[in-house]
């Protein structure tokens, strides 16, 4: 920068560069394309932009917008432009993919999740539906000389569903 153009600015004289007239070292015009969009503010966002695009590139692009369309097309092109330099392989593509990965393992989760309730319900169904066992006879104790024993065999009744575990009732590893 110039000494004189430190000082008309300093003074107020005429009007402090944009970004993007800093960035490439040259006067900012009345008129600068790039002026609206990257404020001297924020020199970090058109370095990256003029990194990954070109500033000719982005001053042609904006100015075949039309004006309503242009700070849109600014904002994405510095967001593109900011994940590119973050990752110079996949961009935001690779946020993309990262957050779809998250969605999909969530999806998952939730899906095992509902399964479990399901299974829960279905089961406290059953057990309200099913009669109450009778009660077995209290055992009473033997007399000391005899040495009988009586088994008493306890089975499963036929009408009582066996408790399933969901995780492998289900197999949602696949899904």
């Amino acid at each position: 920068m110039q000494p004189e153009e430190d000082q008309l600015e300093a003074s107020g004289n005429s009007p402090k560069r944009c970004a993007a007239c800093k960035y490439l070292r040259r006067r900012c015009a009345h008129n600068c394309a790039l002026a609206p969009y990257f404020p001297a503010s924020h020199p970090h966002r058109y370095a990256c932009v003029h990194r990954v695009f070109g500033a000719s590139n982005v001053a042609r692009l904006l100015q075949s917008l039309p004006v309503e369309e242009r700070g849109q097309a600014a904002e994405s092109l510095a967001m593109e432009a900011q994940w590119r330099v973050g990752d110079p392989v996949y961009g935001c593509t690779g946020i993309i993919n990262r957050l779809q990965e998250e969605i999909l393992v969530a999806q998952c989760e939730l899906a095992r999740t509902r399964a479990q309730l399901d299974m829960a319900a279905a089961q406290l169904q059953l057990q309200q539906q099913a009669p109450i066992p009778p009660t077995p006879p209290p055992r009473w104790p033997q007399p000391a000389g005899h040495h009988h024993r009586h088994h008493v065999a306890v089975a499963q009744r036929q009408d009582e569903a066996p408790f399933l575990d969901p995780d492998e009732f289900l197999d949602l590893d696949a899904f």
